[in-house]
C-alpha cells in the first residue's frame, strides 16, 4: 500500500511517496538472508569436499569456487600479480575475482558490498539488532574513543597493504603461489573455525558480546577489508543527498542509521563508513527530504533507490561471470593434489617458517 505522509512539517502538504518506505528495507533483509544462506550452503559443500580426502568412503563433491571469497588476502595478493603481470594466478583464482568484484561495487556504489552481500556483516546486524530487543537500545561509545578505535580497521589495512603491496615483489608472490601451504589455504581456513584454537574461541565470543551492546562492532572496529572498501567508496559517484528546504529534522534518518553518520546535519553522506544500506532514504517520512544521487559528468541526477540494489548485484556478478566466461573462475589444483595435501594439512607449514 502506498504510504500517504506530509512532505513537510512547515507546509502540512500531502504528498504520495514514490515508494513504500517499508519496503525497501525488506528487499535489503531479504538480500542479505539470501547470501547468508548461499555462503552456508556454499561452506558446507566445502566441508564435503574436504571431507571426501579425510573419511575414507566419503563421497566426492566438487569444490565450490566462491569458496574463496574468504581468503582476502590472497586476493590481494592475487589481484597485485595480476596487475603487474597480467596472469591470474590459477591456484585460487575465485579469490582474486571476489576481491575485484567487491572493490568495482564499492568503487560504483559506496560500501555496498558489506550492507548487502557481506554474510559477516549480515550475522553481524542480526546480533546488534537482537542487542537492541534485549536491552531496548544500543550502547554509543564516546567520540574520541569511537574514532580512536575507528583507526585499528586502517591500521590493519595499512599493515597488509604495506607488507603486500609494497614488500613482495611480483617474484615473491610466484613462488608463494606454488607452496603446499598456499594451495590448501582455504582447506586451513576452514580448519581454524571446525578446529579453534582456546584463544581464538574467546577473542571470537568477546567479539559477539560486544556486537549485541555496540552496532557492527567487528565492521566498524576492526574489519580491514572493510577499511579498504570505505576508503575506495569515497570514490563513487553515488551518494544520499539531503535537501535542506525539505529536510523536517525529525532525525529519523540519524537515529536509524547503522554507521552512526549524522545524516540530518550533512548535505551529502560521503563518509567511508556509509555501508549503503539506504535505511536512512527508507526512514525519512518526508518525500524529497533525502535521495539517491548520482553525479557524473559535471551533473547530478536523482535515481530512484529501488535501482541500488538491482545494479549492486548485476554488477558484482559481471565480474563473477566474466571470470567464468574466460576460464578464470575454477581452481587449477589437480585432484591428486588434494589427496597429498589434505590430510596432512596439520603439518603443511607456512613457507615463512
Amino acid at each position: 500500500m502506498t504510504n500517504i505522509i506530509p512532505s513537510s512539517s512547515r507546509t502540512g502538504v500531502l504528498s504520495v511517496m514514490r515508494y513504500p518506505r517499508t519496503s525497501l528495507r525488506i528487499v535489503r533483509y531479504a538480500v542479505q538472508l539470501f547470501f547468508l544462506l548461499l555462503t552456508l550452503f556454499i561452506g558446507h559443500q566445502f566441508y564435503q569436499f574436504v571431507l571426501h580426502f579425510e573419511v575414507p568412503g566419503s563421497p566426492f563433491v566438487r569444490k565450490p569456487p566462491s569458496v574463496d571469497g574468504f581468503l582476502p588476502i590472497a586476493g590481494l595478493m592475487s589481484f597485485k600479480y595480476f596487475l603487474f603481470t597480467g596472469i591470474v594466478e590459477p591456484i585460487h583464482p575465485s579469490a582474486m575475482v571476489m576481491f575485484a568484484a567487491a572493490i568495482t561495487v564499492s568503487l560504483a556504489l559506496k560500501k555496498g558490498f558489506c550492507g548487502w552481500i557481506c554474510p559477516i556483516g549480515t550475522v553481524s546486524q542480526y546480533v546488534w539488532m537482537a542487542g537492541e530487543k534485549l536491552f531496548g537500545r544500543n550502547f554509543v561509545i564516546e567520540k574520541f574513543t569511537d574514532a580512536s578505535l575507528r583507526s585499528l580497521k586502517y591500521i590493519l589495512m595499512s599493515l597488509f597493504l604495506v607488507f603486500i603491496g609494497l614488500a613482495m615483489a611480483p617474484n615473491m608472490l610466484l613462488l608463494f603461489f606454488i607452496t603446499d601451504y598456499y594451495k590448501i589455504a582455504d582447506v586451513r581456513t576452514m580448519k581454524f573455525f571446525t578446529e579453534m584454537s582456546t584463544l581464538a574461541f574467546w577473542v571470537f565470543a568477546a567479539i559477539f558480546a560486544l556486537s549485541f551492546l555496540y552496532k557492527n562492532f567487528w565492521c566498524r572496529y576492526l574489519c580491514p577489508y572493510g577499511g579498504l572498501l570505505g576508503l575506495l567508496s569515497r570514490l563513487s559517484p553515488v551518494k544520499i543527498r539531503r535537501d535542506g528546504a525539505q529536510c523536517t529534522h525529525c532525525r529519523a534518518c540519524t537515529g536509524h542509521c547503522p554507521a552512526l553518520i549524522e545524516v540530518e546535519s550533512q548535505e551529502a553522506v560521503k563518509s567511508a563508513e556509509c555501508f549503503g544500506c539506504l535505511t536512512c532514504v527508507s526512514r525519512c517520512p518526508a518525500e524529497g527530504a533525502l535521495d539517491l544521487s548520482l553525479s557524473a559528468a559535471g551533473t547530478r541526477k536523482n535515481v530512484n533507490p529501488w535501482l541500488y540494489p538491482v545494479v549492486l548485484i548485476v554488477l558484482f556478478y559481471f565480474v563473477i561471470g566474466t571470470a567464468m566466461a574466460f576460464g578464470k573462475w575454477h581452481s587449477q589444483v589437480p585432484y591428486e593434489e588434494y589427496q597429498r595435501l589434505i590430510p596432512a594439512v596439520g603439518v603443511v607449514e607456512h613457507p615463512g617458517g
